[in-house]
Protein backbone atom coordinates (compact mmCIF):
# COMPACT_ATOMS: atom_id res chain seq x y z
CA UNK A 1 0.00 0.00 0.00
CA UNK A 2 1.03 3.62 -0.21
CA UNK A 3 1.37 6.82 1.70
CA UNK A 4 2.13 10.21 0.27
CA UNK A 5 4.82 12.59 1.49
CA UNK A 6 5.08 16.19 0.38
CA UNK A 7 8.32 17.07 -1.41
CA UNK A 8 9.83 20.54 -1.34
CA UNK A 9 11.43 22.23 -4.31
CA UNK A 10 14.61 24.33 -3.98
CA UNK A 11 12.55 27.47 -3.36
CA UNK A 12 11.02 25.88 -0.29
CA UNK A 13 7.50 25.54 -1.72
CA UNK A 14 5.61 22.28 -1.37
CA UNK A 15 5.43 20.38 -4.63
CA UNK A 16 3.00 17.62 -5.59
CA UNK A 17 2.92 14.75 -3.09
CA UNK A 18 5.20 11.87 -3.98
CA UNK A 19 3.93 8.29 -4.05
CA UNK A 20 5.90 6.24 -1.57
CA UNK A 21 5.57 2.65 -0.45
CA UNK A 22 4.76 1.73 3.13
CA UNK A 23 7.57 -0.47 4.40
CA UNK A 24 6.87 -4.12 5.12
CA UNK A 25 7.40 -3.52 8.81
CA UNK A 26 4.52 -1.05 8.83
CA UNK A 27 2.00 -3.64 7.70
CA UNK A 28 3.02 -6.60 9.85
CA UNK A 29 -0.09 -7.84 11.59
CA UNK A 30 -2.40 -5.60 9.56
CA UNK A 31 -4.56 -6.44 6.56
CA UNK A 32 -4.30 -4.42 3.33
CA UNK A 33 -7.70 -2.85 4.08
CA UNK A 34 -6.44 -1.70 7.51
CA UNK A 35 -3.34 -0.15 5.97
CA UNK A 36 -5.40 1.56 3.28
CA UNK A 37 -7.84 2.81 5.91
CA UNK A 38 -5.02 4.32 7.94
CA UNK A 39 -3.81 6.11 4.82
CA UNK A 40 -7.28 7.49 4.03
CA UNK A 41 -7.65 8.81 7.58
CA UNK A 42 -4.25 10.49 7.46
CA UNK A 43 -5.13 12.12 4.15
CA UNK A 44 -8.55 13.25 5.42
CA UNK A 45 -7.00 14.93 8.46
CA UNK A 46 -4.50 16.65 6.19
CA UNK A 47 -7.39 18.00 4.09
CA UNK A 48 -9.05 19.43 7.20
CA UNK A 49 -5.81 21.03 8.32
CA UNK A 50 -5.48 22.66 4.92
CA UNK A 51 -9.11 23.78 4.53
CA UNK A 52 -11.43 23.69 7.55
CA UNK A 53 -14.46 24.21 5.30
CA UNK A 54 -14.13 20.53 4.36
CA UNK A 55 -14.14 19.33 7.97
CA UNK A 56 -17.73 18.09 7.84
CA UNK A 57 -17.20 16.31 4.53
CA UNK A 58 -14.10 14.53 5.81
CA UNK A 59 -15.85 13.61 9.06
CA UNK A 60 -18.99 12.28 7.33
CA UNK A 61 -17.16 10.27 4.70
CA UNK A 62 -14.02 9.13 6.52
CA UNK A 63 -13.27 10.18 10.07
CA UNK A 64 -16.60 9.23 11.66
CA UNK A 65 -16.24 5.59 10.59
CA UNK A 66 -14.35 2.75 12.32
CA UNK A 67 -13.26 0.85 9.18
CA UNK A 68 -12.87 1.10 5.42
CA UNK A 69 -15.95 -1.11 4.99
CA UNK A 70 -18.12 1.27 7.03
CA UNK A 71 -16.85 4.28 5.10
CA UNK A 72 -17.48 2.56 1.76
CA UNK A 73 -20.99 1.60 2.89
CA UNK A 74 -21.64 5.26 3.71
CA UNK A 75 -20.36 6.48 0.32
CA UNK A 76 -22.48 3.86 -1.48
CA UNK A 77 -25.67 4.62 0.43
CA UNK A 78 -25.43 8.41 0.40
CA UNK A 79 -24.80 8.42 -3.34
CA UNK A 80 -27.54 6.00 -4.40
CA UNK A 81 -30.29 6.55 -1.81
CA UNK A 82 -33.64 7.93 -2.88
CA UNK A 83 -37.21 8.01 -1.55
CA UNK A 84 -37.80 4.41 -2.58
CA UNK A 85 -34.81 2.95 -0.73
CA UNK A 86 -33.25 5.33 1.76
CA UNK A 87 -29.67 5.64 2.99
CA UNK A 88 -30.24 3.73 6.23
CA UNK A 89 -31.55 0.71 4.31
CA UNK A 90 -28.66 0.79 1.83
CA UNK A 91 -26.06 1.18 4.58
CA UNK A 92 -27.38 -1.82 6.50
CA UNK A 93 -27.68 -3.83 3.29
CA UNK A 94 -24.12 -3.10 2.14
CA UNK A 95 -22.62 -3.90 5.54
CA UNK A 96 -24.48 -7.21 5.55
CA UNK A 97 -23.10 -7.97 2.08
CA UNK A 98 -19.54 -7.07 3.15
CA UNK A 99 -19.86 -9.34 6.19
CA UNK A 100 -21.18 -12.20 4.07
CA UNK A 101 -18.52 -11.73 1.38
CA UNK A 102 -15.30 -10.17 2.74
CA UNK A 103 -13.72 -10.65 -0.69
CA UNK A 104 -15.72 -7.61 -1.83
CA UNK A 105 -13.69 -5.39 0.48
CA UNK A 106 -10.48 -7.06 -0.65
CA UNK A 107 -11.44 -6.30 -4.26
CA UNK A 108 -12.34 -2.70 -3.39
CA UNK A 109 -8.90 -2.20 -1.84
CA UNK A 110 -7.24 -3.56 -5.00
CA UNK A 111 -9.45 -1.38 -7.21
CA UNK A 112 -8.57 1.75 -5.27
CA UNK A 113 -4.88 0.92 -5.35
CA UNK A 114 -5.15 0.28 -9.11
CA UNK A 115 -6.56 3.76 -9.74
CA UNK A 116 -3.90 5.33 -7.56
CA UNK A 117 -1.12 3.45 -9.35
CA UNK A 118 -2.37 3.97 -12.91
CA UNK A 119 -3.81 7.50 -12.96
CA UNK A 120 -1.01 10.08 -13.07
CA UNK A 121 -3.39 12.79 -11.87
CA UNK A 122 -4.05 10.94 -8.60
CA UNK A 123 -1.72 11.97 -5.80
CA UNK A 124 -3.78 10.54 -2.93
CA UNK A 125 -5.95 7.49 -2.31
CA UNK A 126 -8.59 9.87 -0.96
CA UNK A 127 -9.19 11.42 -4.39
CA UNK A 128 -10.55 8.35 -6.22
CA UNK A 129 -12.32 7.15 -3.09
CA UNK A 130 -14.35 10.37 -2.74
CA UNK A 131 -14.54 11.78 -6.25
CA UNK A 132 -14.08 9.13 -8.97
CA UNK A 133 -17.41 7.69 -10.03
CA UNK A 134 -15.81 4.76 -11.85
CA UNK A 135 -14.52 3.42 -8.54
CA UNK A 136 -17.83 3.91 -6.73
CA UNK A 137 -19.89 2.41 -9.56
CA UNK A 138 -17.69 -0.68 -9.53
CA UNK A 139 -18.23 -1.15 -5.79
CA UNK A 140 -21.98 -0.66 -6.24
CA UNK A 141 -21.85 -3.39 -8.88
CA UNK A 142 -20.05 -5.72 -6.50
CA UNK A 143 -22.91 -5.33 -4.01
CA UNK A 144 -25.53 -5.78 -6.74
CA UNK A 145 -23.72 -8.87 -8.06
CA UNK A 146 -23.80 -10.50 -4.63
CA UNK A 147 -27.52 -9.76 -4.35
CA UNK A 148 -28.10 -11.18 -7.85
CA UNK A 149 -26.30 -14.39 -6.96
CA UNK A 150 -28.28 -14.69 -3.72
CA UNK A 151 -31.73 -14.36 -5.30
CA UNK A 152 -32.30 -10.71 -4.33
CA UNK A 153 -32.65 -9.69 -7.94
CA UNK A 154 -35.06 -6.80 -7.64
CA UNK A 155 -32.75 -5.07 -5.17
CA UNK A 156 -29.84 -5.83 -7.47
CA UNK A 157 -31.74 -4.23 -10.34
CA UNK A 158 -32.59 -1.24 -8.16
CA UNK A 159 -28.90 -0.66 -7.44
CA UNK A 160 -28.01 -1.08 -11.12
CA UNK A 161 -30.70 1.43 -12.09
CA UNK A 162 -29.66 3.99 -9.48
CA UNK A 163 -25.97 3.61 -10.40
CA UNK A 164 -26.82 4.28 -14.05
CA UNK A 165 -29.08 7.21 -13.16
CA UNK A 166 -26.65 8.89 -10.77
CA UNK A 167 -23.23 7.90 -12.15
CA UNK A 168 -23.97 7.24 -15.85
CA UNK A 169 -22.41 3.76 -15.65
CA UNK A 170 -24.55 0.70 -16.44
CA UNK A 171 -23.22 -2.72 -15.39
CA UNK A 172 -25.65 -5.64 -15.36
CA UNK A 173 -25.70 -7.25 -11.89
CA UNK A 174 -24.89 -10.67 -13.37
CA UNK A 175 -21.67 -9.51 -15.06
CA UNK A 176 -18.49 -10.93 -13.52
CA UNK A 177 -15.85 -8.36 -12.57
CA UNK A 178 -12.38 -9.25 -11.29
CA UNK A 179 -10.27 -7.10 -8.97
CA UNK A 180 -7.63 -4.45 -9.49
CA UNK A 181 -9.89 -2.90 -12.16
CA UNK A 182 -9.84 0.76 -13.15
CA UNK A 183 -12.91 2.28 -14.78
CA UNK A 184 -11.31 5.55 -15.84
CA UNK A 185 -13.87 8.38 -15.93
CA UNK A 186 -16.49 5.73 -16.67
CA UNK A 187 -19.13 8.00 -18.16
CA UNK A 188 -21.27 6.09 -20.67
CA UNK A 189 -19.82 2.67 -19.83
CA UNK A 190 -22.18 -0.27 -20.53
CA UNK A 191 -21.35 -3.87 -19.54
CA UNK A 192 -23.82 -6.62 -20.44
CA UNK A 193 -25.22 -9.54 -18.48
CA UNK A 194 -22.82 -12.32 -19.50
CA UNK A 195 -19.69 -10.18 -19.79
CA UNK A 196 -16.56 -11.11 -17.84
CA UNK A 197 -13.81 -8.65 -16.94
CA UNK A 198 -10.78 -10.33 -15.39
CA UNK A 199 -8.25 -8.88 -12.94
CA UNK A 200 -6.00 -5.89 -13.68
CA UNK A 201 -8.05 -4.54 -16.60
CA UNK A 202 -8.43 -0.82 -17.36
CA UNK A 203 -11.48 0.48 -19.24
CA UNK A 204 -11.92 4.09 -20.30
CA UNK A 205 -15.12 6.06 -20.76
CA UNK A 206 -17.96 5.38 -23.22
CA UNK A 207 -17.05 1.70 -23.73
CA UNK A 208 -19.69 -0.93 -24.54
CA UNK A 209 -19.27 -4.61 -23.79
CA UNK A 210 -22.45 -5.64 -25.57
CA UNK A 211 -24.30 -8.29 -27.51
CA UNK A 212 -25.03 -8.39 -31.22
CA UNK A 213 -28.79 -8.59 -31.27
CA UNK A 214 -31.63 -10.45 -29.59
CA UNK A 215 -29.83 -13.74 -29.00
CA UNK A 216 -30.00 -15.17 -25.47
CA UNK A 217 -27.46 -17.13 -23.47
CA UNK A 218 -23.77 -16.34 -23.27
CA UNK A 219 -23.56 -13.36 -25.61
CA UNK A 220 -21.15 -10.75 -24.22
CA UNK A 221 -17.38 -10.20 -24.35
CA UNK A 222 -14.75 -11.74 -22.10
CA UNK A 223 -11.94 -9.32 -21.25
CA UNK A 224 -8.85 -11.13 -19.99
CA UNK A 225 -6.25 -10.06 -17.48
CA UNK A 226 -4.31 -6.87 -18.04
CA UNK A 227 -6.18 -5.74 -21.17
CA UNK A 228 -6.61 -2.04 -21.92
CA UNK A 229 -9.86 -0.89 -23.56
CA UNK A 230 -9.66 2.60 -25.08
CA UNK A 231 -12.28 5.31 -24.85
CA UNK A 232 -15.39 4.78 -26.97
CA UNK A 233 -14.54 1.22 -27.98
CA UNK A 234 -17.48 -1.09 -28.76
CA UNK A 235 -16.82 -4.79 -28.22
CA UNK A 236 -19.76 -6.88 -29.37
CA UNK A 237 -20.65 -10.53 -28.97
CA UNK A 238 -19.31 -13.53 -27.08
CA UNK A 239 -15.70 -12.92 -28.05
CA UNK A 240 -12.49 -12.94 -26.07
CA UNK A 241 -10.08 -10.04 -25.72
CA UNK A 242 -6.91 -11.87 -24.76
CA UNK A 243 -4.49 -11.39 -21.88
CA UNK A 244 -2.58 -8.13 -22.25
CA UNK A 245 -4.44 -7.08 -25.41
CA UNK A 246 -5.16 -3.45 -26.27
CA UNK A 247 -8.23 -2.09 -28.05
CA UNK A 248 -7.78 1.38 -29.52
CA UNK A 249 -10.12 4.28 -28.84
CA UNK A 250 -13.28 4.31 -30.96
CA UNK A 251 -12.78 0.80 -32.30
CA UNK A 252 -15.61 -1.60 -33.09
CA UNK A 253 -14.53 -5.16 -32.28
CA UNK A 254 -16.64 -8.07 -33.52
CA UNK A 255 -14.08 -10.90 -33.51
CA UNK A 256 -11.67 -12.29 -30.94
CA UNK A 257 -8.40 -10.50 -30.19
CA UNK A 258 -5.37 -12.64 -29.41
CA UNK A 259 -3.30 -12.17 -26.28
CA UNK A 260 -0.75 -9.34 -26.39
CA UNK A 261 -2.22 -7.90 -29.59
CA UNK A 262 -3.27 -4.33 -30.38
CA UNK A 263 -6.33 -3.68 -32.55
CA UNK A 264 -7.90 -0.46 -33.79
CA UNK A 265 -10.40 0.76 -36.36
CA UNK A 266 -13.93 0.13 -37.60
CA UNK A 267 -14.05 -2.78 -37.84
CA UNK A 268 -11.01 -3.38 -35.66
CA UNK A 269 -7.92 -4.93 -37.22
CA UNK A 270 -4.52 -5.89 -35.86
CA UNK A 271 -2.16 -2.91 -35.77
CA UNK A 272 0.70 -4.37 -33.72
CA UNK A 273 1.50 -5.40 -30.18
CA UNK A 274 1.36 -3.45 -26.93
CA UNK A 275 4.78 -2.38 -25.70
CA UNK A 276 4.10 -3.94 -22.30
CA UNK A 277 2.78 -7.37 -21.38
CA UNK A 278 -0.12 -5.92 -19.38
CA UNK A 279 -1.10 -2.52 -20.82
CA UNK A 280 -4.12 -2.43 -18.54
CA UNK A 281 -1.68 -2.13 -15.64
CA UNK A 282 1.04 0.04 -17.19
CA UNK A 283 -1.40 2.23 -19.20
CA UNK A 284 1.17 2.39 -21.99
CA UNK A 285 -0.56 3.50 -25.17
CA UNK A 286 2.23 3.02 -27.80
CA UNK A 287 2.10 -0.04 -30.03
CA UNK A 288 4.89 -1.86 -31.82
CA UNK A 289 4.55 -2.53 -35.55
CA UNK A 290 2.90 -5.80 -36.56
CA UNK A 291 5.28 -8.68 -37.08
Amino acid sequence: MTLQTAQRDPSGRDSAPAKTMIGKAAIVGHSPSEVLWTTLCVEARTVVDNDSRLAQAMKSNILAHPTFAHSLAYRFSETLANRDVDADVLTALSLDVFQSSPDIITSAVLDLQAVYDRDPSTSELLIPFLYFKGFLALQAHRIAHWLWQNNKRHMARHIQSRTCEVLSIDIHPAAHMGSGIMLDHGNGLVIGETAVVDNDVSILQDVTLGGTGKESGDRHPKIRRGALIGAGAKILGNIEIGVGAKVGAGSVVVSAVSAHTSVAGVPARVVGRPKSDLPGVTMEQPTTDPE
